[in-house]
């Protein structure tokens, strides 16, 4: 229920309205499409992605320190509850954003994004707790589709706003643009609202031994380094993990671009646009529920393996397709939602599987999840940076993040050849 309420989040503002709302009140009147910011100008999808690199970045930094309190205080559901509300009064906020104040919409994108992220840790290391080994390729696949369901479901009434604007004139909305503001603050209500039933029911942390000598500040990075220690006991898990930081690095920068890419770059109308990345969103729970049954076949890491090839071909064909070709862009996103979902439940299940019986459970996850931020963020500049080196052009971006999945691919090879000798 908690991946229902905060997907929200993920399509609306994330995939689909915020981005193409956030191009149009940001392109300049000359057509150049660079903003002024902070006394410098950049590229206004350029800006974006710093913005969420910058967001990411600030979760990977503090994340070690509120897992730490949270293992060692046993409040780790007080800190998901803190993060879920500052990230849905962000997303409500972006209410107010429009073309004569960025500054407050650039500061709603990284608010909400840090609430997003940073509850995720918490979300995440319950897993281990409330799902057996055996269960949890099942359980995490059912997060996401549950997740994808809420999220197109809201996305849905959405569209109502934006198509039907006259039914909602007592919500204040008259035109897209209002249509679409409308659209955040429901992400905020939907994502508050519905998340109050898994903070009912998850279950308290337990507090962790004390650690004496140590201060909470100090500690998250202390148990980061003893997760690494502990790492080199595990050469399968800290394979895996190196190849993770690899590939996931191209999934994420892919998820956080695409929108801004088919806008920008493919000039894809706003309408079609949203229809695609609603499409993905279908297509993807599919693509969950099929990923989780194959691993019980074949194995999580070689259907890792089969994803991370099959993007590479996606980051092709996103290269190459011709500008302007809505039909095209509808098949490229119903591809990458076919192995979005699915690639990202497996690896969330496969580092549960992976990680030893620990009552630090957010700890461990910390790591993963400082591990998945580090490589948004440098995916997010790279991206952000060719494309301002190319011009504004994001073709080469798109193309460049193959080389990041080609990284992973080899590590996860190397990661299922020592699985194989061990077993």
């Amino acid at each position: 229920m908690y991946d229902w309420a905060n997907s929200a989040y993920n399509l609306v503002i994330t995939s689909t309205m915020f981005p193409a709302y956030y191009e149009e009140v940001t392109r300049s009147s000359d057509g150049s499409g660079t903003v002024a910011f902070l006394g410098m100008r950049f590229v206004n999808t350029a800006l974006y992605q710093y913005a969420l690199a910058f967001a990411f970045l600030i979760v990977a930094i503090a994340s070690p320190i509120l897992s730490s309190i949270a293992d060692c205080k046993g409040n780790k559901k007080q800190f998901l509850r803190f993060f879920c509300t500052l990230g849905a009064v962000a997303c409500s906020g972006m209410y107010w954003f429009d073309a004569s104040n960025l500054g407050l919409g650039i500061a709603c994108v990284v608010i909400a994004c840090i609430g997003f992220w940073s509850s995720f840790v918490f979300y995440n290391s319950y897993l281990p707790e409330i799902a057996a080994e055996e269960d949890r390729d099942r359980i995490s696949a059912q997060g996401f589709t549950m997740g994808y369901i809420g999220s197109v479901l809201l996305q849905l009434v959405c569209f109502a706003f934006l198509f039907k604007p006259e039914w909602f004139g007592w919500l204040g909305v008259k035109d897209t643009g209002s249509a679409l503001r409308t659209s955040f603050a429901m992400v905020g209500l939907w994502w508050y609202g519905f998340a109050q039933i898994p903070l009912r029911i998850l279950p308290e942390g337990t507090p962790g031994p004390a650690r004496p000598g140590r201060s909470l500040l100090s500690s998250g990075f202390l148990e980061l380094g003893k997760v690494w220690r502990e790492l080199r006991h595990h050469r399968i898990l800290r394979n895996y993990l190196a190849a993770f930081f690899f590939y996931n690095m191209g999934v994420q920068t892919v998820m956080l671009a695409a929108t801004l890419y088919g806008k920008s770059e493919l000039a894809i109308p706003v309408d079609n646009l949203i229809i695609a990345i609603l499409l993905i969103q279908v297509v993807a729970i599919f693509g969950a529920q099929f990923m989780s049954w194959l691993a019980s076949r074949i194995g999580n890491l070689v259907v890792i393996m089969l994803a991370v090839v099959f993007w590479v071909g996606l980051c092709v064909a996103g290269y190459m397709v011709p500008r302007g070709d809505v039909q095209a862009f509808y098949l490229l996103a119903s591809l990458v939602g076919f192995v979005m979902g699915g690639i990202q439940s497996v690896s969330r299940s496969t580092y549960a599987k992976l990680m030893p019986v620990t009552h630090d459970t957010t700890s461990w996850f910390s790591f993963y999840d400082v591990t998945e931020k580090i490589a948004i963020v440098i995916g997010m500049f790279s991206f952000g940076a060719i494309t301002e080196a190319m011009g504004g052009s994001q073709r080469q971006s798109v193309l460049a993040l193959a080389l990041f999945f080609l990284i992973g691919l080899g590590l996860l090879a190397r990661t299922l050849a020592v699985s194989r000798k061990n077993a």
